[in-house]
């Protein structure tokens, strides 16, 4: 193992390795002790120094009172925030405003500084801030999360999250379903000065999670769906793109892709999520590195319209009773974030005002009165009447910085469910008190010192719809990758599944015959997970399991309107299944899909 003395030396003889490269990379300048990360759209490295080693290109070693400069080549606005710092750290925490343009910190304390963007969590640069006089890299004693969070950087939290990182960043350590080989995680083979002294970081993370591990084959599930299964496959290139994203669908009978819509006309930027009418003949699609919303038709992938809408759009919905469409601008920090549109996006109509900026992935009633929305950078949530265009309550759901980032609400509208990112929460909130009856905490049964796990456990949360027939509710978590799911009529956590790495999205679909999927996708993986989230039909969750696993990557007879030339089928994270099937939209639906459903499905909660 290389010492710091040793690297130091083998830099100034001009030694060149993997390994010294590492420690030179971020346009670092010795002379004016300066990093440059430009935030850009493209997958892994959003956060670029320029300089690729090992394929990462977000990380970078400066020692202290080195300067941090952001600049941005996005086509959206992104916060710099400072997600984990060395706890106490000068001019920490760090937080902009979402723009566009440049900033500057400087950095004197060492230890492990990792930034993102709070509006696209998973975008990560990190800097590690080293004192010349010790030996090893600086992670420091320990390490605070921009929410109070402070952990040992020896800890099994510490160690999560900058495996974490080295996955994020490196498309190279994504889960390839479409590969034969093992999954292998590329680390800097580097050693690192924690809290217990000097240790070979590949050596604890390997250790403690281990490494080259065979994945699984694809199993289909026994019982077909109904009808399709669309999703953002966001961090997949194609030929005629310099923007990254595709919408894959899947076929509910034979579980295969059989279209991938690229868009290449619009040069479409990272789909995020999805809806449709309620005829279901188009899809809505948001682009959430980008200020558009995109309309296509189901059957052909033809584009119809590209409507500017506001900076990030996140999620969109209709109303039941107007079939208008809503879309959350996710950047923007305007009090009036909601944007009410035409049906078939025909136009946008008004900005509606929910008294916070920055929303993320609401939802709305079966009734069409009512819409909840996360607000992410304030920690609560709006509840809006559309029966009276009026904010009826905006309820603290977490902390300042605890991240509200998706709600899910009960099919009667008695009460929702928003999931706190960081705080990995779900904030129960009463809708006609509106009052949060009760945190269901995610890491309850989770040492993050230890990393002992006695129970079902789920850190950073983010999708979280409740089924159709209101019984249960399952939700994506990103970091520990798993499935959690929580019994609706108790509000307690009963049980989890495996989930892949930045397990993200979920949405429910009809299963034939009767009863649900819960259908889940990841970030860094190009697997789609089907979860039956109650096999034996009994309205109890907690025996809920993996039904089955679908490759989002192409078939052989897969349509394109554009050629895949990069992350083949990675980037899960918004999902729509056709027919919409939650209450009061399935009630709307053209009898084509209605004859295809239940009794049961087409009266969810009766």
């Amino acid at each position: 193992m290389f010492t710091k003395t040793f690297l130091k030396h083998a830099v100034q003889l001009g030694i060149c390795s993997t390994v010294l490269l590492m420690l030179s990379v971020g346009s670092v300048s010795a002379r004016d002790n300066e990093i440059k990360f430009e935030l850009t759209d493209n997958p892994g490295r959003w956060f670029d120094t320029g300089t690729s080693v090992a394929g990462n290109r977000s990380i970078a070693i400066a020692t202290p009172g080195v300067r941090v400069k952001f600049s941005g080549n996005s086509n959206t606005v992104h916060t710099r925030t400072s997600l984990i710092f060395p706890t106490g750290a000068a001019n920490m925490p760090f937080n902009t405003e979402p723009r566009k343009g440049g900033d500057d910190v400087i950095l004197t304390t060492p230890g492990l500084y990792v930034f993102t963007c709070s509006i696209h969590p998973y975008m990560f640069g990190a800097v590690i801030v080293d004192d010349p006089k010790t030996s090893g890299l600086d992670l420091g004693t320990s390490i605070s999360l921009i929410n109070g969070i402070t952990v040992p950087t020896s800890s099994d939290l510490a160690t999560r999250l900058l495996r974490t990182f080295f996955i994020a960043t490196n498309p190279a350590n994504w889960q390839n379903y479409a590969s034969n080989q093992p999954w292998h995680i590329t680390y800097p083979d580097v050693d690192v000065r924690v809290d217990i002294g000097v240790v070979n970081l590949p050596a604890v993370l390997n250790a403690r999670y281990g490494n080259d591990i065979p994945l699984v084959a694809l199993e289909n599930p026994k019982t077909s769906a109904v009808g399709e299964i669309w999703v953002a496959t966001q961090f997949e290139n194609t030929q005629s793109k310099e923007k990254p994203g595709t919408i894959s669908a899947i076929d509910g009978s034979s579980w295969q892709v059989t279209r991938k819509v690229a868009l290449p006309s619009i040069e479409m930027n990272n789909p995020h999520n999805m809806w449709t009418d309620k005829d279901q003949t188009v899809i809505y699609a948001t682009q959430w590195f980008d200020s558009k919303l995109t309309v296509f038709d189901r059957l052909t992938g033809a584009l119809i319209r590209n409507v500017s809408v506001g900076e990030s759009p996140a999620h969109v919905m209709t109303l039941t009773d107007s079939d208008r469409l809503h879309v959350t601008n996710n950047g923007d920090t305007r009090t009036d974030s909601v944007m009410e549109l035409a049906p078939l996006a025909d136009g946008v109509l008004r900005r509606v005002d929910i008294g916070r900026g920055n929303p993320h992935a609401h939802w709305m009633s079966h009734d069409g009165k009512t819409m909840v929305t996360p607000n992410v950078f304030s920690g609560d949530s709006t509840q809006y009447n559309f029966h009276t265009n009026a904010i009826e309550a905006i309820v603290p759901v977490g902390s300042p910085f605890g991240h509200p980032i998706a709600t899910g609400m009960m099919p009667d509208a008695t009460k929702y469910y928003a999931a706190n990112f960081l705080d990995s929460t779900l904030a129960v909130v009463n809708m006609d008190t509106h009052t949060v009856t009760k945190h269901i905490n995610l890491i309850e049964n989770y040492d993050p010192v230890a990393g002992t796990i006695t129970g079902p456990v789920g850190a950073l949360p983010i999708q979280t719809p409740v089924s159709p027939d209101g019984k249960n509710m399952v939700t994506a978590n990103t970091l520990t990758g798993t499935i959690t799911i929580v019994n609706t009529i108790t509000d307690e956590l009963v049980a989890m599944l495996p989930c892949d790495p930045g397990c993200h999205g979920v949405q429910y679909g009809a299963k034939q015959g009767g009863g649900y999927y819960a259908y889940v996708s990841s970030k860094f993986s190009n697997r789609l997970l089907i979860v039956d989230p109650d096999p034996n039909n009994d309205g109890d969750p907690s025996d809920a399991k993996i039904a089955g696993t679908v490759g989002l990557f192409s078939a052989s007879t897969t349509q394109h309107d554009d050629t895949v030339s990069a992350n083949p089928g990675m980037g899960g994270q918004g999902i729509l299944p056709i027919p919409l099937v939650y209450n009061g939209w399935v009630q709307n639906l053209p009898a084509s899909w209605s004859s295809q459903l239940t009794a049961a499905q087409l009266n969810p909660i009766k």
